[in-house]
């Protein structure tokens, strides 16, 4: 999907109580899952409309979005801009191409349904570790391994993904410690998708 799609749902995609539940949800798991503080510098990558850093928010530190959709990072900050996600910042944030300049680190970087549409998944984990503080975390959610039939055809990415390959490709980027646990679920067109919640360690 181009982000050129991202920027026209953008306008409506917290309209959709399906989303904002599963949102609710994922931040829960998260709360259960991991040692969560006031303190804690929080980065979500590919954020969308900032949901999971919406219902977050409260039980972290500074939260800050990033998404290469110029539609979504609207909608971001006019949350920002309205106190509902009250002093986070917005980025125009590609992880897929190349070392990043970014020169900040975060004790959580989080990233819900994003991962299964890159292509360059060993540079954006490579780049997600030098983004993690030493013993910060990253916790990665997205749909279990799928026949493909979840997105329309022409999808190029991943249709989900297998918890060992990716296990190995968190190891491959650095991380240690690495968790799968089960998170939520999709219904589309009467199929349902598994999610889970997988977690590592920046050693």
């Amino acid at each position: 999907m181009t982000d050129n799609v991202f920027d026209e749902k953008a306008k409506t995609w917290d309209d959709d109580p399906a989303k904002v539940e599963r949102a609710q949800i994922v931040a829960q798991q998260l709360r259960e899952a991991l040692p969560l503080a006031a303190d804690t510098r929080v980065l979500e990558y590919g954020a969308g409309t900032g949901l999971v850093s919406q219902f977050l928010h409260g039980s972290v530190g500074p939260i800050n979005m990033a998404d290469t959709s110029a539609g979504m990072r609207e909608v971001m900050e006019g949350k920002v801009a309205a106190g509902v996600i009250p002093e986070a910042r917005v980025w125009d944030l590609e992880l897929g191409a190349g070392p990043t300049a970014l020169d900040e680190r975060f004790d959580l970087v989080v990233t819900v349904l994003t991962l299964h549409h890159v292509h360059a998944l060993d540079t954006v984990l490579a780049n997600m570790a030098t983004l993690v503080e030493a013993g910060g975390h990253l916790a990665v959610v997205d749909l279990d391994e799928e026949d493909g039939s979840f997105h329309a055809d022409g999808f190029d990415g991943h249709h989900g993904f297998d918890h060992g390959r990716l296990a190995a490709a968190l190891g491959r980027a650095g991380f240690t410690d690495i968790g799968f646990r089960p998170c939520h679920h999709i219904v589309r067109d009467g199929h349902t998708y598994p999610m889970f919640l997988a977690t590592a360690v920046r050693p």
